[in-house]
């Protein structure tokens, strides 16, 4: 997700719990971004893993599908697609 949605989907989020927190906007999350160190801890299975994939598709962005039938939207709507691999005992997210 680009960093203006994320900014706009943070306030939203915030907004439905309640919360008044200060979201910090676009610039200041670009500039973050650049020094932030994001670690992934590895979990090495015990034995064999039996993987559950799923393949799903996501709209990236892009109006409605109501309003595009009403205005007339022909402007192509933008999917991706995602593969995600599920460890069947702990149902945790082993592969994206």
């Amino acid at each position: 997700m680009a960093l203006r949605q994320t900014t706009g989907f943070v306030e939203s989020l915030l907004r439905l719990v309640g919360l008044d927190w200060a979201v910090p906007d676009f610039s200041t999350l670009s500039r973050r971004q650049k020094s932030l160190a994001v670690s992934t801890p590895y979990r090495g299975s015990q034995g064999p893993l039996n993987l559950l994939i799923d393949s799903t598709g996501i709209k990236a962005e892009g109006e409605g599908e109501w309003h595009a039938r009403k205005h007339g939207g022909a402007k192509r709507r933008l999917w991706r697609k995602i593969h995600i691999g599920v460890d069947e005992q702990t149902l945790e997210i082993r592969a994206i």
